[in-house]
C-alpha cells in the first residue's frame, strides 16, 4: 500500500478547486497548476492580474477589492473573507458560478498587501440559492410577484415617479365570479383559470411593467411611463385577452371575465399604500356596478365628505357604546281588533353629548358600512333582556341586522343571558329582514330553530319587499309577518297595494301566521286591515316610539278601539 499523498494541487484539481497567492500592491495572481479545471475556457494571462479577471466578473467587477475593504489585519492569521461572484469567459459564454475563501493581509501601513486562497465552481449552489429567492419574491401558482415584492415595486416606481416627474398607473385586474367557478368545478380548474389568466396579461405587458399576484383572484400591476389615455387603451387590451377566449381546463373550457380598477400616480396616489386602496376601492365599485368593465379612480368631493362623516360617526357610536349612551325606544305593536298592546318593537337610539338623540335609521346603516353593527347589536340584546327580566309582563321584538344571524358571539351572549334569565325566551321576538331570509334559508332555518328552543317567536321585517315565497316561511317555521310599510301606508288611494297586502295577509292565514301591517297612517287604512284580517298594526295613528316606558303609563292612556 502507497502511503505517498498527491501534491496539494492535484487534491484541489480533483475537488474541482484551486489555490491562489494574490501580491495585491504589484497587482499579480499566482495559481495553483490546475487552476484550468475551475476555469477552462479563460486563458491564464487572463488570470495573471486582478485588474485582468475583474474584467471577467459580474455582476459587480469590484467584488474582490470590495471584500479586502474590512478593518486591517493586524493579525499573522489575516482577516478571512469568502465571496461569491459570476465570471464569463466572453460575451456568449455561459456564467460560472465561483466561490472564493480566503485571507488577506496587512501591510505596514495598514493596507492590503497580500492574499491567498481556494476557488471553486459553485454552480448547483447558486442555482439552488436564485430558486429559493425566486419562491420567497414569486407566487408558486403563477410564478408572478408575490403580494410583497409587488409592493416594493410599486412603492420604488412611485418614488421614482416623483423624481423624474413622470406619469405611471396602478391596477388591480379581478378575475368576477371565481367563487362560481370553484363551486361547479372545483379549486383545481379555478387554479388553472387564474394560470392562464396571469399568463395572457403578462403576454400583453410591455418591457419594464411588472405583475404580480395580488390575492385570491387579483393581479396588481405596475406600469410605467402610462397615461391616462394609455390606461384606458391597456385596459381594454388586457380585458379583452381574458373575456374574448375560452379558458381550456380539464374539465372543459371555462368562459371569464374580468374587471379592473386604475389609479393614476402618483398625481392621485402618493403611497403604494394609497394606491391600493384607491385602485381596490375602484374596482369593487367596478364589479358592482358593471362587472367586465374599467373604473378610473377619480377626485370625489362627496365621496370624501362622506368618509369624514364616517370617521366621525364611528367614533360617536363606539364612544356611545363604552359610555353606556346606546339605549332603546319602544314602538308598540297592537291588535288590529281592540287596539290593546300585543308587544313592543325595540329600536335603537343613540344619545349624543348634546342631548339629541339619533334615530335608528342614522345609526344602523352606518354601522353596518363600518363594521360596528355586531357591537351595537350586542348592546340592544343586553338591554332588551334586562327589560324583560324587569317587567315580566311585558313582549318586546328585537331587530337584529344580517351579520347577526351568523356571529358566534351573538350566540354564545343570548345563551348566557337565556339561561340566566329562564322565561325571558318566551317573551322574545326576533326580527330577521326579509332579504336575509331569502339569500341565506338553510343558514336562517338554523337560527331560527336555535332561538325556538328558548321558546322566542320569530317575525319577518319588510315582508314584501323581496317577495320571499311562502314556501320558506314555512319552512323556516316563521311565526309573524310584518307587511313592509311601503305597501301599506297607502292602502286607502292605491287599488294595487290594497290588492297586494289583503294577498299577503290571505295567505299568511291559511299558513296561520300571525301578521303586522307597519306604518298606519290612518283610520281608514286601520278599518281595512282589521276587516281583511290582519292581527297588529303599528304606525303613527298607534304611536311612535317613545324613550318612556309605555307599558308602565295608566291604563286610560292605551290608545282606545275605534268606534
Amino acid at each position: 500500500m502507497n502511503d505517498i499523498l498527491p501534491p496539494a494541487d492535484q487534491i484541489l484539481a480533483s475537488l474541482g478547486q484551486a489555490a491562489f497567492v494574490w501580491d495585491i500592491a504589484a497587482d499579480k495572481i499566482i495559481w495553483s497548476e490546475h487552476v484550468a479545471a475551475v476555469f477552462p475556457d479563460i486563458p491564464r494571462e487572463r488570470l495573471a492580474t486582478a485588474a485582468e479577471f475583474s474584467k471577467l466578473i459580474e455582476p459587480q467587477p469590484s467584488v474582490r477589492s470590495d471584500a479586502l475593504a474590512s478593518p486591517a489585519a493586524q493579525s499573522p492569521d489575516g482577516a478571512p473573507y469568502r465571496i461569491e461572484y459570476g465570471v464569463r469567459a466572453n460575451t456568449s459564454a455561459q456564467v460560472q458560478w465561483i466561490e472564493e475563501t480566503g485571507c488577506w493581509f496587512a501591510g505596514p501601513d495598514g493596507r492590503p498587501a497580500r492574499a491567498h486562497g481556494i476557488v471553486r465552481v459553485n454552480n448547483e449552489r447558486h442555482a439552488r440559492d436564485e430558486q429559493l429567492l425566486k419562491l420567497s419574491q414569486n407566487d408558486p401558482l403563477t410564478g408572478e410577484l408575490n403580494r410583497t415584492h409587488l409592493i416594493a415595486s410599486l412603492a420604488e416606481v412611485i418614488e421614482e415617479a416623483m423624481r423624474f416627474r413622470t406619469n405611471c398607473a396602478f391596477m388591480l385586474i379581478g378575475i368576477d365570479h371565481l367563487a362560481r367557478i370553484n363551486d361547479a368545478f372545483g379549486f383545481d380548474v379555478a387554479d388553472a383559470v387564474i394560470c392562464e389568466v396571469a399568463g395572457r396579461i403578462r403576454a400583453r405587458l410591455r418591457g419594464g411593467d411588472v405583475l404580480g399576484r395580488f390575492s385570491g383572484n387579483k393581479f396588481g400591476l405596475v406600469l410605467k411611463n402610462c397615461t391616462i389615455d394609455d390606461m384606458s387603451v391597456a385596459a381594454e387590451r388586457f380585458l379583452a385577452a381574458i373575456r374574448d377566449e375560452v379558458v381550456p381546463t380539464r374539465s372543459g373550457p371555462v368562459s371569464v371575465t374580468a374587471s379592473i380598477g386604475g389609479v393614476t400616480v402618483p398625481r392621485y396616489a402618493r403611497s403604494a399604500d394609497e394606491a391600493i386602496n384607491r385602485a381596490q376601492e375602484t374596482l369593487e365599485a367596478c364589479k358592482s356596478r358593471r362587472a367586465g368593465s374599467f373604473a378610473l379612480w377619480r377626485p370625489n368631493v362627496e365621496r370624501d365628505a362622506q368618509r369624514r362623516v364616517n370617521i366621525r360617526v364611528t367614533d360617536e357610536i363606539v364612544t356611545a357604546l363604552n359610555e353606556r349612551r346606546i339605549t332603546m325606544a319602544f314602538e308598540p305593536v297592537v291588535s288590529a281588533k281592540a287596539r290593546d298592546a300585543a308587544f313592543y318593537e325595540c329600536l335603537v337610539r343613540m344619545e349624543q353629548d348634546d342631548g339629541q338623540v339619533l334615530l335608528a335609521p342614522d345609526i344602523v346603516p352606518v354601522a353596518e358600512r363600518l363594521g360596528l353593527i355586531r357591537l351595537v347589536d350586542h348592546r340592544v340584546l343586553e338591554l332588551v333582556v334586562a327589560e324583560l327580566a324587569g317587567s315580566p309582563q311585558v313582549e318586546l321584538s328585537l331587530n337584529i341586522s344580517p351579520d347577526t344571524t351568523m356571529d358566534p358571539d351573538w350566540w354564545t351572549s343570548i345563551e348566557t343571558l337565556m339561561r340566566a334569565h329562564p322565561g325571558v325566551g318566551e317573551r322574545l321576538i326576533v326580527e330577521i329582514t326579509e332579504t336575509v331570509a331569502i339569500q341565506n334559508v338553510e343558514d336562517v332555518r338554523g337560527f331560527v330553530t336555535r332561538l325556538k328552543n328558548f321558546g322566542s317567536r320569530i317575525a319577518i321585517d319588510d315582508f314584501g319587499a323581496g317577495y320571499t315565497s311562502f314556501r320558506n316561511l314555512r319552512k323556516l317555521g316563521v311565526d309573524i309577518v310584518k307587511i313592509d310599510g311601503a305597501f301599506v301606508q297607502n292602502i286607502a288611494r292605491s287599488a294595487d297595494d290594497r290588492a297586494f297586502v289583503q294577498t299577503l295577509i290571505d295567505l299568511a292565514r291559511r299558513l296561520d301566521i300571525k301578521t303586522v301591517a307597519e306604518w298606519v297612517q290612518d283610520e281608514e287604512a286601520a278599518g281595512m286591515l282589521r276587516d281583511w284580517g290582519c292581527d297588529y298594526i303599528q304606525g303613527r295613528l298607534i304611536g311612535l316610539a317613545s324613550l318612556r316606558r309605555p307599558w308602565q303609563r295608566p291604563a286610560e292612556a292605551v290608545v282606545p278601539a275605534a268606534g
